[in-house]
């Protein structure tokens, strides 16, 4: 395997357009995600203005894995700004799949994990995965998440099977 070499920084408004290129590409490469091929559906400016107000925001933030200086993957915290649920933020990690297999996504996690425990704000961190993609369930596992309850019919493909769905969450203290 040839060795890659990462960054991972927090987004900034000139990336949009390139996070939009990048989660296009993974939306059609991936059968594990929310998002298809069409993205995020969003306009680089739009994107971009979205990018300024995150980077302002306590308890949210989406984070760019870079390699050879392209955007290659993203992780964020998606958070409410109402008082009685700021504190829990929504964990969502997109790779594109010539990347896989590098640990870049354990990276990205314990980047989200740092960053939440450093926010003052955030005290829970949640997400989903698809029951059958139990080599990220394993990652999640390993990294601290435990699986509050797996939720049937919580997706489905695109040629109408219904999926079950772990929501995992870990407490920052």
């Amino acid at each position: 395997m040839t060795e890659v070499e990462f960054t991972i920084r927090e987004a900034i408004p000139t990336d949009a357009e390139e996070i939009l290129q990048a989660l296009t590409l993974i939306g059609s490469e991936t059968p594990y995600l929310v998002m298809d091929e069409k993205g995020m559906e969003m306009t680089p400016d739009e994107m971009s203005e979205n990018l300024a107000n995150l980077y302002e925001s306590p308890n949210n933030v989406l984070m760019v894995a870079l390699a050879d200086g392209k955007v290659i993957g993203t992780a964020s915290v998606k958070a409410s700004s109402k008082k009685r649920m700021e504190h829990i933020g929504e964990i969502g990690i997109s790779i594109l799949k010539e990347y896989w297999g590098f640990g870049l996504g354990s990276l990205m996690m314990e980047e989200l994990i740092e960053w939440a425990k450093e926010s003052d704000v955030i005290r829970r961190l949640e997400l989903t995965v698809q029951h059958r993609n139990q080599r990220a369930v394993h990652v999640y596992e390993k990294m601290g998440f435990k699986t509050e309850t797996i939720m049937a019919r919580g997706a489905k493909t695109d040629e109408g099977e219904f999926l079950d769905v772990h929501l995992m969450s870990m407490m920052i203290d």
